[in-house]
């Protein structure tokens, strides 16, 4: 049924395209991968007289077009937002709250001594998410176990020139350039991959 809505010229009013939208949205959005804008069953001049060719083609062109890759766009914010939601869900979940976490990861950074790194990880065994802290440049994965999901560099090299040996205020910092789409594109992995 949503399919051969699709076929249908779309001269009709914006309320029945919205419509139409939020029907094949909908239907596709739990198995559709990426949409498409499908050909109309007829040519554009095919309802000439009464509607011209010029004006099917604009509103198949232009106008379908643009609702199917809102569509596409709206799908993929909405997966986004979907993996920002787990990981915060995880986060408050396996910390108490979004601040305790900041404040645990904050400090564990500031406590490294000498050089090193901070990490938020994935435990697979146990599907939550932990802390460590690794020395120099030892990797989070093979002395810990964790899959990698967020790291704070604490080698001095990383902030000296501008922090001077006033790391506090660098790991405060780094907290406003965390780019969190990423992080929560390692937890999906990292949970797909559980067992494998």
């Amino acid at each position: 049924m949503v399919w051969n809505m699709l076929k249908t010229p779309f001269f009709l009013g914006q309320c029945e395209e919205i419509v139409v939208f939020r029907l094949v949205s909908a239907a596709c959005s739990q198995h559709c991968a990426k949409h498409t804008l499908p050909d109309l069953p007829y040519d554009y001049n095919a309802l000439e007289p009464v509607i011209s060719a010029e004006i099917m083609q604009l509103h198949h062109q232009k106008h379908h077009a643009t609702y199917v890759n809102n569509l596409n766009i709206a799908e993929e914010k909405l997966a986004e937002a979907q993996a920002k939601s787990d990981l915060m869900h995880l986060i408050k979940s396996d910390f108490g709250s979004f601040e305790n976490f900041k404040t645990q990861m904050s400090n564990m950074a500031v406590a490294v001594q000498g050089s090193g790194w901070a990490w938020l990880g994935f435990n697979t065994t146990t599907n939550s998410l932990q802390l460590s802290s690794c020395a120099n440049q030892d990797p989070l994965r093979a002395t810990t176990g964790l899959v990698p999901l967020f790291g704070i560099d604490v080698w001095e090299h990383a902030y000296y020139l501008q922090y001077k040996n006033v790391r506090p205020d660098y790991v405060k910092a780094m907290w406003n350039v965390v780019n969190w789409t990423d992080v929560s594109e390692r937890l999906v992995e990292a949970q797909q991959n559980v067992g494998v």
